[in-house]
């Protein structure tokens, strides 16, 4: 069976990138049971709790990222530099659970997946 890796590089408003790549993540994950769930770049800022999206008219999508594990998606990946580039650290309030990694190591993880999704 493929290892499916989703990476999500964009922020959770401005764009419909990781509405879909969740959409995307969640349709995959009832075929495939090896999916690793990166996060990098402004990707960081789609598990933050406490988003406020009806303030600029978007809608709440954010908080279903917190199911992942109904879906058995427990590989989450959260690129700790990334992170830290935005002032955030493990204190923020995060709506899942990921591993903080090193950009080093956050690649070389990822690098053992066969397909790679990017949004």
């Amino acid at each position: 069976m493929n290892r499916i890796a989703f990476v999500f590089t964009h922020g959770p408003h401005g764009d419909a990138a990781g509405r879909e790549g969740l959409d995307a993540l969640l349709a995959t994950s009832a075929l495939a049971e090896d999916i690793g769930v990166f996060f990098i770049a402004d990707g960081v800022l789609l598990l933050l709790e406490q988003q406020q999206p009806a303030q600029i008219l978007a809608r709440d999508f954010v908080a279903t990222f917190g199911v992942l594990s109904l879906y058995d998606v427990d590989s989450l990946y959260l690129c700790a530099e990334s992170a830290a580039e935005r002032g955030l650290d493990a204190d923020a309030g995060w709506v899942l659970n990921a591993e903080w990694l090193s950009a080093a190591d956050w690649r070389q993880r990822l690098s053992a997946y066969d397909t790679v999704m990017t949004f």
